[in-house]
């Protein structure tokens, strides 16, 4: 076992798909001979060649159509764009024609749409969107959003394996600061199901992506005042793992949702509809969210530590769950 970035965890797994399965191919922007604009595919263009590394102008809609044609021949593509905020350009495309394709007329479209997401790194209002929740409501899609080196390398070979559309959100801030060992052989991490990065007894909070992280500082902090929380990490939002979040809150009775993305319409709010459903009377408190607010994201540095959601926000929102 080799500790490596959740950047080379991505591009092993690109690698080694490529390897297992000729009918995998990469397209996007920047991908080949500069490597993609975190270098996320470097090398694949020397290894497997333009024929199955190609190069795309920026043009996204191009991109994801040229790429949902493939799949419809036979292809396994794994699209990249240079930031996830600009998917926006396909929506039409993603929504309205890949989602819904196996469900008009039964053809799988086995393609993976991944790319920089998140803030944190000063990228301005139109480089560090978390744009995730417009696909969420859209049937037929999956939505993967890991957190750790190992997550993203296993689920991006369950991604490019899968017979259904995937989104696959890499949040930038941690291309480079998560550092684990994972192992060397062949290995897929299952969509659909949450993982307990940290269990306790007082109250369960729930996250995803850069936040897990943020989460589990912030749960550190909190144990040293008492209160022993729950991090549990979604990994996936689309398919939710409803019984991972209904039988963690049924053992703690609170639940804190933290989330990057902007309050309004975000996945706390689904979480809340869920658990209100499902485990309405073991709570003891009320659901609570700590999330980005709900404007673009600012460029100042001391603006975008504003809009963020920080570990000192969860533990202050934390001690006033803690009290019911």
């Amino acid at each position: 076992m080799a500790a490596i970035t959740m950047l080379e965890a991505i591009r092993q797994a690109l690698f080694e798909e490529m390897d297992r399965d000729p009918a995998v191919v990469a397209i996007g922007e920047d991908i080949g001979v500069y490597g993609g604009a975190f270098k996320a595919t470097e090398g694949l263009l020397g290894k497997f060649g333009p024929e199955r590394v190609i190069e795309t102008p920026i043009a996204e809609t191009g991109l994801v159509g040229a790429a949902c044609g493939m799949s419809f021949l036979g292809l396994r593509p794994v699209a990249e764009m240079q930031f996830i905020d600009f998917i926006a350009c396909c929506f039409n495309q993603v929504t309205n024609f890949v989602a819904k394709s196996h469900y008009l007329w039964g053809a799988p479209v086995p393609m993976v749409l991944r790319g920089p997401s998140g803030g944190g790194v000063h990228g301005g209002p139109f480089h560090s969107a978390n744009p995730e929740m417009y696909f969420a409501h859209t049937p037929g899609l999956k939505i993967i959003y890991p957190s750790t080196a190992y997550d993203a390398k296993g689920l991006l070979k369950s991604a490019i394996r899968d017979n259904n559309p995937v989104l696959f959100f890499e949040h930038k801030f941690l291309y480079r600061r998560v550092k684990e060992e994972i192992p060397a052989g062949d290995y897929t991490v299952p969509i659909g199901k949450a993982i307990t990065r940290r269990e306790g007894r007082d109250l369960t909070i729930l996250s995803y992506a850069a936040m897990a992280h943020t989460s589990l500082e912030a749960a550190e902090t909190l144990a040293k005042e008492g209160i022993d929380a729950e991090v549990i990490d979604l990994r996936t939002l689309m398919p939710l793992d409803k019984d991972a979040i209904l039988a963690s809150v049924k053992r703690t009775n609170k639940l804190l949702v933290v989330h990057e993305d902007t309050r309004t319409g975000g996945i706390a709010g689904e979480i809340a509809a869920i658990v209100c459903e499902g485990a309405f009377e073991d709570l003891d408190g009320p659901i609570t969210r700590v999330t980005a607010l709900d404007t673009p994201v600012p460029y100042a540095p001391p603006l975008e530590e504003r809009f963020l959601p920080n570990a000192e926000k969860i533990v202050a929102a934390a001690r006033e769950l803690a009290k019911y």
